[in-house]
């Protein structure tokens, strides 16, 4: 699986925090972790939390990644963004419970967390162990297990409520504004990671036209 790391400029100084406990828990796995950035506050090309939740639905609807693990002070921001988008589900994960839940229930494909809110002793810990209880097991799996069945039939009515209430992503990087769309992109490694990976070519050629 490819994981897409997306930081805002609020909590980019704990950009390298955050991605080796991604690292450390993803990797052994298997799993690839792609770090979009920010990496530090200094980063000329700046993520504010709307940009993350339209990066993340480039990089989902493309299939450039698979999931997205992604925050900003609260969690909050971020989440609302990603949901925004079209074929994006992100939850908010706090605990390593919430990722657990999110995990088995929902079956998502994102995930945002609060990097200042409640981020202190230990805070590399509880990613870890966020982490680990997000990647391991089958998602949808099911909690209780009794009620597997009806999660994955509401799951596949959320998803068709979302197909028909957003437009395609294409559609959406038409008539975004453009120059969010530009700042959003305008990441040192976007483009190192994001076209060898892309899979939809209307959305790269579109990009690579801005």
């Amino acid at each position: 699986m490819k994981i897409a790391l997306i930081t805002e400029n609020s909590q980019a100084a704990k950009n390298p925090i955050i991605h080796q406990a991604l690292a450390n828990v993803a990797e052994p796995m298997g799993h690839e972790v792609f770090n979009y950035g920010m990496y530090s506050a200094e980063d000329s090309a700046s993520l504010t939390y709307v940009m993350n939740g339209l990066l993340a639905g480039i990089l989902l609807n493309s299939r450039a990644a698979d999931f997205v693990v992604t925050g900003c002070g609260t969690g909050m921001g971020s989440m609302l963004a990603c949901n925004a988008m079209p074929g994006v589900f992100c939850g908010l994960v706090i605990d390593p419970t919430d990722a657990f839940l999110f995990s088995q229930i929902n079956a998502g494909n994102a995930i945002s967390m609060p990097y200042a809110k409640g981020f202190g002793w230990a805070a590399e810990l509880n990613l870890q162990d966020c982490y680990a209880k997000l990647f391991t097991g089958e998602p949808g799996a099911g909690y209780p297990k009794e009620r597997a069945a009806i999660m994955a039939v509401n799951r596949g009515k959320l998803s068709d409520l979302k197909a028909a209430s957003c437009h395609d992503m294409l559609t959406v990087l038409k008539t975004v504004d453009q120059d969010l769309l530009r700042a959003a992109i305008a990441g040192e490694r976007f483009a190192e990671y994001f076209y060898p990976n892309c899979q939809d070519e209307g959305i790269a050629a579109y990009l690579k036209a801005l």
